[in-house]
C-alpha cells in the first residue's frame, strides 16, 4: 500500500514529544513490511531538503505558495512544507505556555497542503493524519471531494495520541480558513460553540486509532474522555487501539552509544558502569554505598499528567528513602523549582537537570534500577519500554499504555516485569515505591524481573502489522458518509 503521513512533527526533524516518535518510527516499521510510506510536515527552522516545486493553498479568500522539498529519514521520503511565516519561528507550537495565536491558520496551511500533493499525485491508498495538528485532513478531504475538486475521496485515518490536546478555537476562524458555517454543527467541528479540529478528525475519518488498547477503553469514559467521551462512544465501532512501539536500532542496550558499556539480559556488568557514569553526571556520589543503594530514574515533562503533583506531595518523604533520584526533563516552572530545590538541599540523594538530552536520556535508562513514571494518564508512554529494554524496572500506575505493557510484580509466583498501582493518590505511590526498593534487597528476584522485562517484545513491527489491517479495512471503504 501507499500511505501519506501527515503530521507537525517526527524524528529526527523537530519534537516535542511521543507523537515525533511514532512518526519518526511508525513509517520505517511499514516500509520493512513491503509498504510504501511518505511523510508530509512543516519545514519549520533549521529544516532542509531539496527543492521540489510550489504548490498553490487556499485559505479563506486567500492564495497562498508553499514551498516544497524533499529529504528522507531512512528509506521514508519526508515532504517538507514551507512558509516561512507560519513555521520559520522559534517553537513549533507556542513560547512558554501560550500558544501561537495563529496556530489554526498553520496548521490549516499544512493540512490543505498535503492534500494537494496527495491528489496531485493521485497514487495514495490511505492519508493517516496524527493528532489535532492534522485534524482537519479528513475534513478537507471530504469538501476536495464533495466539490470535486479531487477526483477521488482518499480513505483518512486519523490517530489520537493525546485526547487532552483537542485543538479548539473560536468559530470565527471558519471563514477565515474557508470552510463553511455548515460544519458549526454538532455533527461536525462545533463543540460548545467554539470549532475543534480533533472533533472534525474524528468524526470524518474513516477509521480512528489510538496508541494503546487500554486508552481506547478509558477515552470513552467521562474521567478521561476531556469532554469528548460521547463522541467517541458514538463511534467506537471504527476506534482501535493499536500499542506504540519502540525503535529497536536507537534503543538497544547492546549497541548503544551513549552507554559507557554495551550490556544484554545475560551480561548485566554494563548497568554498573552506566551507573556510575550517571551519578557522576549528577554530581553525586559514586561510592559504594551509593552504588548500593537503588537509583530512581525520571525522564518527563513535569505536569500533573505525569504524576509531579503527586511526586511533590512526597517531597519530604523521598529524601528519606534509601534511593537515589535523578530526573531529567521540563515543564512547569513550580516543578522545576521544587526539584532543583530538593537537588541543592539533598546534593548527596538528588540530581535534577533541566531541558533534555537525548544521550542523558540514554545514559539514565541504561543506569538506574527503577524507572519512575505515576502518571494521572497515559495514552501509551514510551519510557517505561526503553526502561524494559534496559532492564530498568518501571514503577507505574496502572493507566493506559502502561497497564498494557508492565506487568505488576508478584511475590508469591516471582512473575511479573515491573510495579503497579491504582490508586492516584501519593500515598498509593509511595508505599509502591517502598515495596519496590524493599525487592531490590533481594538481587536474585530483582535480576529475575529485570531478564522478564528485557525478554519482552515491544518492537514497532508487530504494532506495524495491526496498522495495515487498518488501512486495509479503510481502503476497502471508499464510500461512506
Amino acid at each position: 500500500m501507499r500511505i501519506l503521513m501527515v503530521a507537525s512533527e517526527a524524528l529526527p526533524f523537530a519534537k516535542t514529544g511521543g507523537l515525533a516518535d511514532v512518526v519518526g518510527a511508525l513509517p520505517q516499521a511499514l516500509q520493512r513490511l513491503g509498504h510504501h510510506v511518505d511523510i508530509a510536515m512543516p519545514r519549520y527552522r533549521g529544516i532542509d531538503g531539496e527543492p521540489l516545486s510550489t504548490l498553490s493553498v487556499a485559505l479563506g479568500g486567500q492564495i497562498s505558495e508553499a514551498e516544497l522539498q524533499l529529504t528522507k529519514t531512512g528509506n521514508v521520503r519526508v515532504l517538507l512544507v514551507g512558509r516561512p511565516e507560519y513555521f520559520q519561528r522559534d517553537h513549533l507550537y507556542g513560547v512558554a505556555d501560550h500558544d501561537y495565536p495563529d496556530n489554526p491558520e498553520r496548521f490549516a496551511f499544512l493540512s490543505q497542503a498535503a492534500l494537494n500533493w496527495a491528489t496531485g499525485d493521485g497514487h495514495y491508498d490511505v492519508i493517516h493524519a496524527h493528532d489535532w495538528q492534522a485534524g482537519l485532513v479528513p475534513v478537507l478531504a471530504a469538501r476536495m471531494f464533495r466539490t470535486g475538486a479531487a477526483p477521488r475521496r482518499i480513505p483518512t485515518v486519523l490517530t489520537i495520541h493525546n485526547l487532552a490536546y483537542q485543538g479548539i478555537f473560536d468559530a470565527s476562524w471558519l471563514p477565515r480558513l474557508g470552510l463553511g458555517w455548515d460544519l458549526m454543527r454538532p455533527e461536525a467541528l462545533e463543540y460548545w460553540g467554539r470549532i475543534s479540529f480533533l472533533k472534525g478528525g474524528i468524526l470524518f475519518s474513516r477509521l480512528i486509532t489510538t496508541v494503546s488498547p487500554r486508552y481506547a477503553l478509558e477515552i470513552q469514559t467521562p474521567a478521561l474522555g476531556f469532554g469528548f467521551d460521547g463522541i467517541i462512544r458514538d463511534r467506537s465501532r471504527d476506534l482501535v487501539g493499536i500499542l506504540n512501539g519502540i525503535d529497536y536500532d536507537q534503543w538497544d542496550p547492546a549497541r548503544d552509544t551513549h552507554l559507557p558499556i554495551p550490556f544484554t539480559a545475560s551480561k548485566l556488568e554494563g548497568k554498573e558502569a552506566a551507573k556510575r557514569q550517571v551519578l557522576a553526571t549528577y554530581g553525586l556520589p559514586v561510592a559504594d554505598a551509593t552504588l548500593r543503594r537503588p537509583l530512581v530514574g525520571m525522564i518527563s515533562r513535569l505536569v500533573d499528567q505525569k504524576g509531579f503533583d503527586l511526586l511533590a506531595a512526597l517531597a519530604d518523604e523521598l529524601p528519606r528513602l534509601n534511593a537515589t533520584f535523578v530526573l531529567l526533563g521540563s515543564g512547569e516552572r513550580r516543578y522545576e523549582d521544587l526539584w532543583l530545590g530538593l537537588a541543592a538541599r539533598y546534593p548527596r540523594q538528588i540530581g535534577a537537570r533541566i531541558g533534555f538530552d537525548e544521550g542523558l536520556a540514554h545514559l539514565i535508562e541504561g543506569g538506574a534500577d527503577l524507572f519512575l513514571m505515576p502518571s494521572r494518564f497515559e495514552p501509551c508512554g514510551l519510557n517505561q519500554m526503553y526502561s524494559l529494554r534496559y532492564g530498568t524496572v518501571p514503577l507505574v500506575r496502572a493507566t493506559g499504555g502502561l497497564f498494557d505493557t508492565v506487568r505488576n510484580f508478584n511475590p508469591r509466583t516471582g512473575d511479573g516485569t515491573g510495579f503497579t498501582f491504582d490508586d492516584y493518590t501519593p500515598q498509593a505511590l509511595l508505599g509502591t515505591l517502598r515495596w519496590a526498593l524493599g525487592v531490590f534487597d533481594d538481587r536474585a528476584v530483582w535480576r529475575r524481573i529485570q531478564a522478564s522485562g528485557m525478554s519482552q517484545d515491544h518492537s514497532w513491527d508487530a504494532s506495524a502489522r495491526e496498522y495495515v489491517k487498518v488501512y486495509e479495512r479503510a481502503a476497502a471503504h471508499r464510500v461512506w458518509q
